[in-house]
């Protein structure tokens, strides 16, 4: 007499699949019902994925996670589009054990990142499209060029000093203008290699102006073929203290101001909500939280200020706050009052009014 077999049915059950990614390999833990079922490697291929788990569970409702990092966010687009559930979440929004952080491993990342999704304790980071993520993509090049002009600035400083070249103060150093610039070329050393080191370093520096420029012409082509951006963007140079290489960054980085509820929300994304520690009634700030968005918080300080040189608003805000703490500090509230204005313009999009005192 033959066996019937009975076939495997997880109709309406929830499979939570938490993966540990990196470039070679996925660490991959399965959880059904709140606990384990499998542990294992596989190769970083969603579609390998899927196949495993429509072959081993079969019916399921299927959810799966993993941190936000190098891979950004073409996995995520490809489970989705393969009828799996999945969100990407910030690795410090993941509750951790102490003993897992004495042990961490990539089995244990991903055992618990499952247990957190299966336990509904995640909460998922916004996902851009793909024309968007596009156009941060552009943007981000810029504060990497910006970024590597300035690395390169200090080195060229950093050989003059080593060589003792005194540089006369009435060159524009700061600004590193055509004349100071023509200025070095003209320097004279004993030993021609020195002479062409700094000569090279010069070429790199040109050559990163150029890039510069390029990648800013660039920007402004994108944002006048996107009429969503360019209405954005409109608005957002109605701000004191905003110009265009700002506004394309808060357009960017945030892309959905809507996403925002609150402008607690924003302001912690941003990185200007303080820290606090608070244990029965002491509460104790603790300056600016280290959590933030890199693009956007110091670009905001600023413009702020700027701002206080041209909204009387802002200035007599920033005179008030001066008077009882130091300047460094009142700028961030200042930053933190322009980054409301910003909201409220995007939010509703109209022009930025001067001189309203909130």
């Amino acid at each position: 007499m033959k066996r019937k077999i009975k076939e495997l049915d997880f109709s309406s059950q929830l499979i939570s699949v938490g993966i540990d990614v990196h470039k070679k390999s996925w660490t991959v833990t399965i959880q059904i019902a709140g606990q384990q079922v499998r542990n294992f490697r596989m190769n970083p291929d969603p579609v390998e994925l899927s196949k495993y788990l429509h072959r081993n569970y079969p019916g399921g409702i299927y959810l799966s996670v993993y941190e936000a990092g190098f891979c950004g966010y073409w996995i995520d687009r490809q489970l989705q589009a393969l009828g799996i559930k999945n969100i990407i979440v910030n690795p410090a929004d993941v509750p951790t054990s102490n003993k897992e952080k004495a042990r961490k491993t990539d089995s244990v990342d991903s055992r618990k990142l499952a247990r957190e999704l299966s336990s509904e304790n995640l909460c998922g980071i916004y996902i851009p499209t793909e024309d968007e993520e596009a156009e941060r993509i552009l943007s981000r090049l810029r504060i990497q060029l910006t970024k590597d002009q300035t690395r390169l600035k200090n080195r060229i400083k950093s050989l003059l000093n080593y060589l003792g070249v005194h540089l006369p103060e009435n060159i524009e150093l700061k600004h590193w203008s055509g004349g100071f610039i023509s200025y070095l070329h003209k320097l004279e050393f004993k030993y021609d290699t020195i002479k062409q080191t700094l000569e090279q370093l010069l070429k790199q520096l040109s050559d990163l102006r150029r890039q510069l420029t390029e990648v800013l012409k660039l920007l402004r082509k994108s944002v006048k073929q996107n009429e969503r951006a360019q209405k954005i963007v409109t608005h957002l140079l109605t701000v004191p203290g905003v110009g265009f290489v700002t506004a394309v960054t808060l357009y960017t980085e945030i892309m959905n101001i809507n996403r925002f509820r609150r402008f607690d929300e924003l302001s912690s994304y941003v990185g200007l909500a303080p820290s606090t520690h608070s244990s029965g009634e002491k509460e104790i700030v603790m300056g600016m939280s280290q959590r933030q968005n890199v693009h956007l918080r110091n670009i905001l300080i600023e413009s702020a200020w700027v701002a206080v040189r041209k909204d009387p608003a802002i200035i007599m805000a920033f005179g008030k706050l001066s008077k009882r703490m130091k300047k460094q500090e009142a700028i961030i509230r200042i930053a933190k009052k322009l980054l409301s204005r910003i909201m409220h313009v995007w939010k509703y999009e109209e022009d930025y009014v001067l001189a309203v005192v909130e």
